[in-house]
């Protein structure tokens, strides 16, 4: 069979178009669904023919789950075993994942069992996970990092997976669980290391832990590792467990990076897509490179595809984990598989040691009148490193027929700001970011200037898996 994970998060309407699009037959869904699944199976614009319940409940037209197990139960009973004995045909398709869709209509990805399956065998070569690990699944699990990094590679190592009960919830489940790995995105990685230094802030301890944060490095380099110790009362705000964070998806702050590994926490990033199973590079346990999105797996080709004279070109791979094609869209297919490579649509380098550098998305780049190339998430990672800043979008705007200029969204974080440089009119904290800014262009060269700002404390729409919907933010600001 084929499954097709949907995002529950979804609105009606876009699930409705979805189940259309994959042309399913059954839909497995939670007791709140019930009416919207039935409205579904009715409409008569779609394939559905069975619809499966997780709870029980008294409707004919829907089948319980329980009551379906009960069939299974007295089918192995009565010696049938043909759901035992399926013969798998792992090089066609198995799932089909619909991509977040930041910029346009989401595209169905056509991935295989041995897609995946090759995907965890590389990845179990870069970094170790152990049966008496566990992991927290907090991202949706519909998502193929969540479901490939969490989920699958957790039960492929045997270790243990804990569900999260939701953004607000993530301390608490880390500590309860006793949580080991977790998976992230950086937002949220962010957000908890902030909190850590408020929390160290308020109890008068920045200096003792400074001067502890020496003392460790300093017995690191003679190969003893007692930051475990050192920071055990910061670590048990966490379980007292957590050793390993993966994260992927947009660029982390060095600084945080540097401040995990002083606690003894290990940040490890990687990259990939839903076409390509999803990882196509990562940390490993032994070599890291903060700001590289690490090196390519083993069992993959993985090159830049014409460098310009920095080396910046667009990322191209091959290998087992790429995907059979975009569903019912030959055309789309097309632009991206070219003689067994699959175009990324990211641009970035390669460096002399081989740890790969994401410069920014193809279809984000912003063209200069002059010719220039500006890379908006570049110059988006440094205006977040402003303290008071949550996030940003950099966009272009037409200053005249002859010139561009750049300009900023920004949200602010109006607890923060309000903390440190007290209350204030939000004109008054416009001036305040605009400073910052403008010593940040300081480090700039002049043609990634941002010229304008505007400063709001509401969030930038994202998917649920926290991606930016540049699209839609463009539409608002332009």
């Amino acid at each position: 069979m084929i499954v097709v994970p949907l995002d529950k998060a979804l609105p009606d309407n876009e699930i409705e178009s979805l189940v259309i699009r994959s042309q399913a037959e059954a839909v497995i869904f939670d007791k709140k669904y019930k009416e919207k699944m039935l409205q579904l199976k009715n409409s008569n614009t779609n394939e559905v023919n069975r619809l499966i319940c997780m709870d029980d409940q008294e409707n004919k037209q829907i089948e319980n789950y329980s009551d379906i197990l009960e069939k299974g139960k007295a089918l192995l009973k009565a010696g049938n075993t043909q759901y035992q004995d399926v013969k798998i045909e792992s090089k066609k398709m198995a799932i089909m994942l619909f991509t977040s869709g930041t910029t346009n209509l989401p595209k169905a990805v056509m991935l295989s069992q041995y897609n995946i399956c090759s995907n965890l065998a590389a990845i179990a070569q870069f970094v170790k996970v152990y049966p008496t690990d566990t992991l927290l699944s907090f991202l949706p699990i519909h998502h193929t990092f969540e479901c490939t990094i969490t989920f699958l590679y957790g039960l492929y190592n045997g270790a243990s997976v804990a569900f999260c009960d939701g953004l607000k919830y993530i301390q608490k489940n880390l500590a309860e669980y006793k949580v080991s790995i977790f998976v992230a995105v950086p937002l949220v990685l962010e957000t908890m290391y902030k909190k850590i230094q408020k929390a160290i802030e308020e109890k008068g301890k920045t200096k003792l832990i400074n001067i502890m944060t020496k003392i460790s490095n300093g017995l690191l380099k003679c190969k003893i590792d007692l930051r475990r110790v050192f920071f055990k009362q910061v670590l048990d705000n966490f379980g007292g467990n957590l050793r390993v964070v993966f994260y992927g998806a947009a660029p982390m702050n060095k600084n945080t990076i540097i401040g995990y590994n002083n606690l003894g926490i290990r940040l490890l990033q990687g990259y990939g897509l839903t076409e390509t199973s999803p990882v196509i590079s990562a940390e490993t346990d032994k070599e890291t490179k903060p700001g590289s999105v690490g090196l390519a797996l083993e069992n993959l080709e993985c090159k830049i595809d014409n460098p310009n004279e920095e080396g910046i070109g667009e990322i191209i791979v091959k290998g087992p984990n790429v995907m059979l094609g975009y569903y019912h869209n030959e055309e789309e297919t097309q632009k991206v598989l070219k003689d067994g490579w699959f175009y990324t649509g990211d641009y970035g380098y390669i460096d002399e040691d081989g740890f790969l550098f994401v410069t920014g998305r193809k279809k984000d780049i912003i063209v200069l009148k002059n010719g220039k190339n500006v890379y908006p998430q570049e110059i988006e990672f440094l205006i977040n490193k402003i303290p008071y800043v949550v996030e940003s979008l950099v966009y272009q705007r037409e200053q005249s027929k002859t010139d561009t200029m750049l300009c900023a969204k920004i949200v602010y974080d109006q607890d923060r700001i309000k903390e440190v440089l007290g209350e204030k009119t939000e004109k008054e904290y416009q001036e305040i970011l605009w400073k910052e800014i403008k010593q940040m262009n300081q480090t700039l060269p002049n043609f990634k200037h941002i010229k304008k700002i505007t400063i709001t404390k509401e969030p930038l729409a994202k998917t649920t898996t926290q991606k930016v919907k540049r699209y839609e933010e463009l539409k608002m600001v332009n």
